[in-house]
């Protein structure tokens, strides 16, 4: 055709100067930058810190100075405890004694005095005064800062005498024979025991009577104890009382005792006048005699 512009056939007309001219795509061109314009860098990696550099040794600076407090007033502690003339043992006193002196308690003691305090073993200290002592039941030593020891002691008390030739053994009410003495106490029993010729002598021994006795005794409402003059054993369930006034108690065995007691103490409160007492039987007493 002469003359015209000439198009493909079946090739659409395109304009090839435009900026998605680009061959083989239809993707468009990147801008460019202008000129004199620097492209940004890409951000630096954060540097680690060094642990071992002045913020770190400023750190530490106050660690090892509380350190360094804390040992040195250790050091000064155990020197006030143990090596100072501060808290020392200087006094040593004794309290709850009944028949005891001060001096038998603090001579079995045999508190290290001069010693520091924090050192004194107050375990061993019991032990040897209750060893000494058999008097005592039990004794609690403490500390009384800053010079001093204490000794509070619990003595035995006697509920039973035995006659021994001319002195008299104290038995507690845990059955413990704990001191002989030359004159009986006022106010305690004396056991007479007279089971030779019971039926029962041979399955309960001496000892077992004896703690029959115990219980008895041991039972008995303070002024009922002071009233009683002697147990008499005669076998396991033949257990009799005697009392001023020559009044007198069949008590049977030693069980039920606390129930016994006070079965006797309402009979005695009912009957002043009588002068014989059954409680073998608590829950049914007796009283007879004027």
């Amino acid at each position: 055709m002469a003359g015209g512009t000439t198009a493909r056939r079946g090739t659409p007309f395109s304009d090839r100067s435009g900026p998605d001219a680009r061959k083989g795509t239809g993707a468009p061109t990147p801008p460019k930058a202008p000129k004199g314009s620097k492209a940004p860098k890409a951000p630096k990696p954060a540097q680690r810190s060094d642990p071992k550099g002045p913020g770190a040794r400023l750190r530490r600076g106050p660690v090892l100075a509380s350190l360094a407090a804390a040992v040195l007033l250790a050091a000064s502690g155990t020197w006030v405890l143990y090596g100072s003339s501060w808290l020392r043992v200087e006094k040593v006193t004794a309290t709850g004694m009944d028949v005891l002196t001060s001096e038998q308690v603090l001579g079995a003691a045999a508190v290290p005095v001069g010693a520091p305090l924090v050192s004194v073993d107050t375990e061993e200290i019991e032990g040897r005064v209750r060893g000494r002592l058999p008097r005592i039941d039990s004794v609690d030593v403490v500390r009384a800062w800053p010079h001093g020891i204490g000794l509070k002691v619990t003595e035995r008390k006697p509920v039973l005498l035995i006659k021994k030739d001319a002195n008299f053994v104290e038995v507690d009410a845990s059955g413990v024979r704990f001191d002989t003495v030359p004159k009986a106490p006022a106010g305690v029993p004396v056991l007479e025991l007279n089971a030779g010729r019971s039926p029962s002598a041979r399955r309960f021994d001496e000892d077992r009577l004896l703690h029959e006795a115990v219980l008895v005794a041991g039972a008995l409402p303070e002024p009922i104890a002071r009233e009683t003059v002697q147990v008499k054993v005669g076998s396991y369930d033949s257990v009799v009382l005697e009392l001023t006034r020559g009044r007198s108690v069949t008590w049977g065995s030693g069980e039920q005792s606390d129930a016994k007691g006070r079965a006797l103490n309402a009979l005695l409160k009912a009957a002043p006048k009588a002068v014989h007492f059954d409680v073998s039987v608590p829950t049914a007493p007796a009283a007879s005699g004027s």
